[in-house]
């Protein structure tokens, strides 16, 4: 069997999602670390495995597969994982619950955007923080709000780990990043326990990959 192997940074976001998903699926693969802090993104090396410049990628099943999203949707379909519902509301509502991270805030939180951001208004290392909580915060409060369509059993949306789960919990560890105020979200902080207590959650997280 060829080996997979997993082209990521321990505290992308993206790539954590990922993680998440090759846990939930079973799958054993290997991880390459491609050092966002040194740029080894933009790397002649890895812009040919993928010329965005981004992690992550991965190698599986004879493909070379880019951006998390479409990533964890090829695990799903071909390993069965359940992240979204066959019924079309509900998979509708599911993924805007995932993509109100991984489309809204995510893009305007990747480092690299953040920072140029924050330098042209002659900002520091200070005004990025500020920068990021001013997203987060009402990001993550918009969640809460849509999360009251669901039943926490005890997941996002039911009793198994779904899409919005796989896109939460990394959100939730660049939150406390930056200091974001998570008080008054109950029902996120339940579903940050439930995954904490799940081994693919667990085995995903920053500090063991890092």
């Amino acid at each position: 069997m060829t080996e997979v192997i997993l082209f990521d940074y321990g505290q992308s976001s993206a790539s954590y999602r990922v993680r998440i998903a090759l846990n939930l699926a079973g799958i054993a693969y290997r991880a390459v670390s491609v050092d966002l802090r040194d740029g080894a993104q933009k790397s002649q090396t890895h812009l040919a495995r993928n010329p965005q410049g981004l992690v992550p990628v991965l190698e599986i099943d004879g493909l070379r597969l880019t951006q998390s999203l479409a990533i964890i949707d090829y695990l799903n379909q071909t390993r069965g994982l359940g992240l979204l519902s066959a019924e079309p509301a509900h998979r509708a509502k599911v993924a805007a619950l995932a993509q109100s991270i991984a489309v809204d805030i995510h893009p305007v939180c990747n480092l690299s955007v953040a920072q140029y951001a924050t330098t042209l208004g002659g900002g520091t290392d200070g005004t990025l923080g500020d920068w990021m909580r001013h997203f987060i915060r009402p990001g993550l409060l918009s969640f809460e709000a849509l999360l009251a369509e669901f039943e926490q059993a005890p997941y996002c949306a039911g009793s198994q780990p779904g899409l919005a789960d796989l896109c939460l919990i990394p959100q939730l560890y660049n939150a406390r990043r930056w200091q974001v105020d998570l008080s008054e979200l109950p029902r996120i902080l339940a579903v940050e326990a439930a995954c904490a207590a799940h081994p693919a959650f667990r085995a995903a997280h920053p500090d063991t990959v890092t």
